[in-house]
């Protein structure tokens, strides 16, 4: 963390060579919750680094054929019935083999799967313990990021910043951590707060936080959250509800 407390942007360092050896000697799985993602699940798994030791896909309540392409492209399919992110979330946690990282991605073909380097390389060098994919900082394919996204992650981040002092630019769901961290954290939401329950424990149980600039696509499909108003204030009133809860917590102490 640098003088102002804030999540510092990080490049992995090192040769092509030594951090591909470093990788393999991690045990890396990654998480990818999903609802209704078969135009774009399959090409996500398949573009998932070869060197990642499991895929955890979980399928929250699909109906479509999701689960059926996610196994056949050689993904471990979990599946959550109850509707949520962070239940699917939670539910790949459950399913986990002690591996040393964990990533979380989205199924809808938004994240860029080979960018899980950016994400896992400075964990696995030691500069931090939880990575934070930006998409405020990565390039972004023109709308992508809607603006109702874009003025939450402001609202959000400016929050966390006035109560922590911590400087987060974005609440994106492309982010990995370290396994034991994760667990410290005990993470609870089930549905829209999950993200910004992680960020905002981190800063209060300690773990290194630090951003890295991620790369941001048009999802395939409709979003759940922000391509419907229903998903839009609920994911709102979640996130802020998160934020204070965890304010009102600390000086409760």
């Amino acid at each position: 963390m640098d003088a102002a407390g804030v999540g510092m942007v990080v490049q992995p360092q090192g040769s092509r060579e030594e951090l591909k050896t470093v990788r393999e000697g991690s045990k890396v799985a990654v998480i990818i919750p999903a609802l209704n993602e078969e135009a774009a699940i399959g090409g996500v798994v398949a573009a998932i680094p070869a060197w990642v030791d499991d895929i955890i896909v979980v399928d929250n309540g699909s109906t479509d054929d999701t689960a059926a392409i996610a196994k056949d492209r050689g993904a471990r399919v979990i599946r959550e019935p109850q509707r949520g992110y962070g239940a699917a979330c939670l539910a790949g946690v459950a399913a986990l083999t002690d591996p040393d990282i964990v990533v979380f991605m989205d199924g809808d073909g938004s994240d860029v799967p080979p960018e899980i380097t950016l994400l896992v390389d400075p964990l696995i060098q030691g500069q931090a313990d939880l990575v934070i994919g930006s998409r405020v900082l990565g390039a972004r394919e023109s709308g992508a990021l809607t603006p109702q996204a874009r003025f939450g992650n402001w609202l959000a981040c400016r929050l966390m910043y006035l109560f922590w002092g911590k400087n987060y630019t974005d609440l994106g769901p492309f982010r990995a951590i370290r396994h034991r961290s994760l667990l410290a954290l005990n993470m609870g939401d089930r549905d829209y707060g999950w993200t910004v329950e992680m960020q905002v424990k981190a800063v209060r149980c300690g773990p290194r936080v630090v951003e890295a600039p991620v790369s941001y696509r048009r999802r395939l499909g409709t979003s759940k959250i922000s391509g419907t108003l229903r998903g839009v204030m609920g994911a709102g009133v979640k996130i802020l509800y998160i934020i204070f809860r965890e304010a009102l917590s600390r000086n409760s102490k």
